[in-house]
């Protein structure tokens, strides 16, 4: 390819960050939207399987405090950037 036709260096490397942020944030809300699904089944009487609710559950809240730990990092190292002297 020619040198017009690779993209930059730092666009590629944010968009790909960017996406990756957007699609662990999907997984995320598809989690959680499970997992309260699965419970208001429970609660109906639909569901026969109640370990099937518990795990849904778990992997829900895991997946949230590990965002919530991506999200603390990340707030973190922008303020350790914005601290630094130019």
């Amino acid at each position: 390819q020619s040198p017009q036709q690779q993209p930059k260096t730092s666009e590629a490397a944010e968009g790909s960050f960017k996406e990756t942020l957007n699609g662990f944030l999907k997984d995320v809300n598809h989690l959680q939207h499970n997992a309260e699904e699965m419970s208001e089944n429970l609660v109906k009487g639909d569901v026969e399987n109640i370990h099937q609710v518990m795990i849904a559950m778990n992997q829900a809240q895991t997946s949230f405090q590990l965002m919530m730990e991506m999200r603390n990092k990340i707030m973190e190292a922008y303020k350790e950037i914005m601290k630094m002297q130019v």
